[in-house]
This record gives structure tokens, C-alpha cells and sequence, in this order.
């Protein structure tokens, strides 16, 4: 089981038939109104039957406003990457960053040698792959010169742009052991088809994915997994029975291999309507529960208890149609270890006139707990990776990358990165790139003080905790006795001090944030 946390995204695979070229545009804009993430086409150059993919996704992108539109893949062979480099980066720019890049060595030699590309062996197609990569991504850089001499392209002495709006993705279509390891090294996304990658097929060549990232220093979270579904046909591949019956298979998809971004093969437009306003919807919802419940699973090993907290009251909205209610906390604790005493943690001073704030004021302390409820989610992964870790499941390096790639790693603790992060994904318009939380709560709540210092104190504290799991599984590494016991007992401290704090965080803070918001 991997379920590799990437937030949902769902899009289309129109055909891009060129008999019927309003039809295909027509689909791309009823993606963009239904709310889709990704419109993709097929690159064929040598196909009479089709539009040239550049051109219809250039058209697409200025007939839309949202959605991302993807060749699904680009054909290299018959696109120079340098070339490739420059349209993708000049569309991207004129869509305000909408585009990524699907890519694959080529398929139907028989077409390109005849299109006037030349003919590769399958070695030397991965080969010229990754110079092609590595030609994108310097003339991406948009500085200096391009110097890259591979055998199958060569590119010196170019200078370098344009710089696209946005980091664009490479999503590499992979299906052999070598262009699987390639994925997991090189790209930041693995896009494979239903018929080529049938889901039974997708735990050995996520794990052959995985294990080359890591090899190569990074975490097997920064590939992300897509996937092109299609409906069930005759053949009996594809998603099974209507689209009522498609959210339990794909949600099964992404917690069982981490799946993550579905697109479907489809030219009807209601089936294309179905996908994003019942499939997409639901499918979210039984992921969401699947996450939630791995996340409330109860910890492994003996819990002691000691005293709970002095409750706090929730408060209510002014019109009674919504509350907020603080995650309690029961005062268990597996290790009885915590960095800080909790009893002397200060606490906010709640005035008479506290009694009821708006529906709008109740989003931030909301927001707060959402966020929280990701890093809750986030505690389980670890936990179950150290199980996975001892029981062999998992090697002790592809744990350290794991560990290391979560939320609670990377953002250092930082409330208002939580925000940041948490706003930008999930509501997609409101940043708070610049801003830092607790300094705008300090000044416009100088009550609140005591309670922001302590929790910058515990932020501190967690991280070391944080970093003494990694240093755990170095010393498991190192086969020193007791390593396992070492890691267990780490892991429960992290999860008493990370539970504690953020009930105590979510306690203490919901009002000053309902008075004076994140910023």
C-alpha cells in the first residue's frame, strides 16, 4: 500500500480528431467551466487523421482560462528538445503558466522514419531521452548558455530561454524496468495508460520507481503518479461499469498506489460532465475518509495517560448556523517524555464579549485545524513507514526520504508556511506568500503573546524530535544495537509532542484568529 499524499487532480483525453476540430475544442472548454485541472492530446505528427498537437493545444489554452492543458506525450523523435524547449516555454508565458510536459521516447518507428525522423533502438531511445530532458531543463533556466553534448542531441552554445511562467512538469510515459528508473532519477511525474499499466500491474513499477529515487536523492513523493483511465470496453481493460461505479475504483487507485491525477479517454461530452461534477467529487470524498481513517488508526504500542488539559469551550457563529470546536485532547501519552511541562503552557485570556463571531471569522481558526489534520495524517504515514521498516517492507533509505519529504520536515515549523501551502492548494486563489502569522497576531493581539512564544518554543522542540527519527534510522542503518527500539520509542515521543502541541495550538489561538484572521 502507497499512497504518496499528492492531492487529487482529474482531466481529459479527447481525440484529436482533425475532422472534427470544433468538437475537440468544445470539450477543452467545457473542462475549463466544469472545473477540471488538465485537458491532454496525443502527439502524432506522422497521423493524417489528427490535429498537430501544439497547434490545438495553443488554441485550447487561448480559448481557456484555468484549466492546464499537456501533450499526452510529445513525440521526441520528431521534436528537437530544443525546439520543444521553446514552445512549451512561449505557450506557457502566454497562458500565464498553464502548460506541462508529457514525454516519451517515441512509438511507431515505422511512421517516424517515414515523417523523416531517424530510427532508434529501444537503449538508444531512453538515451536520447535523457539528453532531452537535460536540454529542457537548461534552456528552462533562462540564463547563460546550453551546453549539452549527448550522442543523440547536441546542443552548444544556444543560449538559454525563454523562462516559462511556471516550473513546468516533465511527465515521462514509462513502462520498461530502464524508463521506469529514468522516472524515478529524472522527472516529476510517471504517466502511464490503462492497457500498457493495468492497476495490478502498478505496485512493481511504482516500487521500481521509488527505489531509483531515492538512489538518486530524493523522495519517491516528488514523482507524481498519473494515470490515463478509460471506460471499460469489450476487451475488459478499463474502468469498470458506469461512471457511478468508477469512484470506489479510482480512490482505490490512488490509496493503494498513488494515483493521484486521472485522465479520461473520453470524446462525450455528457461522460465528460459525469467526470467532473459526480465522478471527480466523489472519488475525492472516499479518498479524503481512506486518509482520515488511516490517520485516526490507533498508534502501535502501550499508552499511558496522564492529567487532560483544562477543556476549552468552542465557540459559536453569531447566527448559530456554524461552531468551532478544537481537536481535544485526552491527555494520552505513549512515552511520557515531553520536551515542555504542560501544565505551565500560558493561556488566552477569553473576554465576555467572545461569545459569538461570524461565519467568515470561524474560517480561520477552521482553516487552522484543516491544516493540522494534514500533519495529523502525516504522523501516521511516519508511523506506519517504521512499521514497514521492521517488518522489511521497506529499506531504512526510502523511510528517510519518505520521512523527510513530508510537510512537517520541509516547512520548518512554520505556521504561516502551513497557511501558504494550505490556501494555495486547497482554495487555489488566496496566498499568504509573504506573511507571517504570529508577528501580525502579536501586534494585533498583545494578549496572545505568552501563548505565540510558547508555541515558537515547541516548534523548536518538535523539530529536534524530528530530527532525532532520522537520526534513528541512520543508527538502524548502521545495524547498532537497539536501533529498532530506538526508532519505536522516537516515533512515540513524536507523536505524544506533535499531538499535544497542536491541540494546545488550536486551543489557544482559535480567538485571537477569529478576531483578527491569519493576516
Amino acid at each position: 500500500m502507497t499512497d504518496y499524499g499528492h492531492d487529487l487532480e482529474f482531466g481529459i483525453f479527447p481525440t484529436p480528431d482533425a475532422a472534427s476540430a470544433e468538437r475537440v475544442l468544445e470539450l477543452a472548454q467545457l473542462a475549463d467551466v466544469l472545473g477540471l485541472d488538465l485537458v491532454t492530446v496525443q502527439d502524432h505528427p506522422y497521423q493524417a487523421r489528427h490535429l498537430d498537437a501544439w497547434t490545438l493545444l495553443s488554441v485550447i489554452g487561448a480559448r481557456t482560462t484555468a484549466v492546464r492543458v499537456a501533450p499526452n506525450v510529445a513525440n521526441l523523435p520528431l521534436r528537437p528538445p530544443a525546439v520543444l524547449a521553446q514552445a512549451v516555454a512561449s505557450l506557457d508565458l502566454l497562458t500565464g503558466g498553464r502548460v506541462e510536459l508529457g514525454l516519451g521516447t517515441g512509438a511507431f518507428w515505422d511512421a517516424v522514419e517515414a515523417a523523416g525522423g531517424v530510427r532508434l533502438a529501444p537503449g538508444q531511445a531512453v538515451d536520447a531521452l535523457v539528453e532531452a530532458v537535460a536540454v529542457l531543463r537548461a534552456m528552462w533556466a533562462g540564463e547563460g548558455s546550453v551546453r549539452v553534448e549527448g550522442r543523440h542531441h547536441r546542443v552548444v552554445g544556444l543560449h538559454a530561454g525563454p523562462r516559462p511562467a511556471h516550473p513546468v512538469g516533465i511527465w515521462l510515459g514509462a513502462y520498461k524496468p530502464r524508463m521506469l528508473r529514468v522516472t524515478g532519477r529524472l522527472a516529476d511525474g510517471w504517466l502511464p495508460s490503462m492497457g500498457y499499466a493495468d492497476p495490478e500491474a502498478l505496485g512493481g513499477m511504482n516500487a521500481v520507481i521509488d527505489e531509483a529515487a531515492v538512489a538518486a536523492g530524493r523522495a519517491p513523493e516528488e514523482v507524481r503518479r498519473l494515470y490515463n483511465v478509460f471506460p471499460g470496453g469489450r476487451s475488459g481493460s478499463g474502468l469498470r461499469g458506469t461512471p457511478s461505479d468508477w469512484p470506489e475504483q479510482l480512490a482505490e487507485l490512488t490509496l493503494e498506489h498513488g494515483m493521484a491525477t486521472f485522465v479520461l479517454g473520453a470524446d462525450d461530452p455528457g461522460l465528460v460532465q459525469a467526470w467532473a461534477r459526480e465522478v471527480a467529487p466523489a472519488t475525492r470524498e472516499l479518498v479524503e475518509a481512506g486518509r482520515a481513517h488511516t490517520a485516526s488508526a490507533a498508534p502501535d504500542g502501550p499508552a499511558t495517560t496522564g492529567p487532560a488539559p483544562e477543556p476549552r469551550p468552542g465557540i459559536e457563529s453569531a447566527s448559530a448556523s456554524a461552531t468551532f470546536v478544537p481537536t481535544p485532547d485526552d491527555g494520552t501519552r505513549l512515552t511520557g517524555e515531553l520536551g515542555w511541562d504542560e501544565a505551565s503552557r500560558p493561556t488566552y485570556p477569553v473576554s465576555a464579549d467572545a461569545a459569538a463571531y461570524s461565519d467568515a471569522q470561524l474560517a480561520a481558526p477552521r482553516h487552522l485545524v484543516e491544516v493540522h489534520d494534514h500533519l495529523r495524517a502525516e504522523l501516521a504515514q511516519v508511523r506506519d513507514v517504521v512499521d514497514q521498516v521492521a517488518r522489511g517492507r521497506m529499506t531504512v533509505g526510502t523511510a528517510r526520504s519518505a520521512v523527510n519529504a513530508m510537510t512537517m520536515r520541509q516547512n520548518q515549523w512554520t505556521l504561516g508556511a502551513y497557511c501558504e501551502s494550505y490556501c494555495r492548494v486547497v482554495t487555489g486563489h488566496h496566498t499568504l506568500e509573504d506573511q507571517a502569522v504570529f508577528p501580525h497576531l502579536r501586534w494585533s493581539d498583545p494578549d496572545a503573546a505568552p501563548v505565540i512564544a510558547r508555541l515558537e518554543e515547541e516548534h523548536e522542540v518538535i523539530h529536534d524530535v524530528l530530527d532525532d527519527v532520522d537520526r534513528a534510522l541512520v543508527a538502524l542503518v548502521a545495524e547498532e544495537d537497539g536501533a529498532m527500539e530506538r526508532l519505536r520509542h522516537v516515533v512515540d515521543l513524536l507523536t505524544d509532542t506533535l499531538l499535544s502541541h497542536l491541540a494546545y495550538e488550536e486551543r489557544e489561538l482559535m480567538h485571537p484568529l477569529a478576531r483578527h484572521g491569519f493576516h
